[in-house]
């Protein structure tokens, strides 16, 4: 595979079988660390200018099996923004407000305001995943929300909120290693938790609903990126140069400083 095919183009039918989770390019976990070091101190700028003109979103969804990394990647590829213009927001089981409410209620509401990046760690997304798979709603009520999503993103983006959706790629055999892991580290044993084996065993049931969300909620407008994660290294440096390359893109600017100010006397 090629690096641009871990980003499909819209009305591209997925099969997660076909992108290799241990997929790195020719980067290894040094080079791979230090670029991802370097293109984050472009980030860090581009963040303020972002925040300084106060016209346009960035939303960053992140989506993943357990112990995909979705805690990681935020750690990682954040270090050293301005706290102050990101949010990150983690959507759990909805409570009962929430269940009394439209599905993109509590979701709508913590969409990044201009100026701001929004990073949601799981998302509307589990509507059309941990809903269908463990049968929480009719067959034809989540059927209907992929179009609910699709227009939902659509109405974000024509607001001035540029969304990229990434969906982090491991094997099963790399998350049972990671939960051995964790079980094998007291400081790690509050990330288990016992629930996470009966997912575990609907394995293929999660990857037929996520193949169906990446092909049914992939355009144009909110892009797909699968994100070979196995490597936490090229994890990160993947997804760094995704958002780059879209802050970019979005070119923010310093607003214009007020007139008069080369007249300005600081009084002593």
């Amino acid at each position: 595979m090629k690096r641009a095919d871990f980003s499909p183009l819209p009305d591209t039918k997925i099969n997660l079988k076909d992108y290799d989770p241990d997929f790195h390019e020719d980067w290894n976990k040094q080079t791979a660390k230090d670029e991802t070091d370097r293109l984050q101190e472009r980030i860090q700028d581009l963040q303020e200018r972002l925040y300084a003109e106060g016209k346009q979103a960035l939303l960053i969804v992140v989506q993943a099996m357990d112990t995909g990394g979705k805690d990681g990647l935020i750690k990682k590829v954040f270090s050293g923004v301005n706290p102050q213009g990101v949010t990150v927001t983690s959507f759990k089981a909805p409570t009962p407000e929430e269940l009394a409410r439209d599905f993109l209620w509590r979701i709508h509401r913590h969409a990044p305001a201009k100026g701001f990046i929004g990073i949601f760690n799981r998302s509307h997304y589990e509507d059309v995943l941990v809903v269908r798979v463990n049968k929480l709603v009719p067959t034809e009520v989540w059927k209907s929300r992929y179009d609910h999503i699709n227009a939902f993103e659509r109405l974000l983006v024509e607001s001035g909120t540029r969304i990229l959706k990434f969906y982090l790629h491991i094997s099963k055999a790399e998350q049972k290693e990671r939960l051995l892991a964790r079980l094998d580290n007291p400081n790690k044993h509050w990330k288990f938790s016992l629930g996470d084996l009966p997912v575990r065993e609907r394995w293929d049931d999660y990857m037929k609903a996520y193949e169906d969300a990446l092909t049914r909620c992939n355009t144009e407008y909110a892009p797909w990126h699968i994100v070979p994660a196995n490597r936490k290294w090229y994890r990160d440096l993947f997804v760094t140069q995704v958002i780059l390359k879209t802050l970019e893109a979005m070119n923010p600017r310093f607003p214009p400083a007020e007139a008069g100010l080369d007249q300005v006397v600081i009084p002593d």
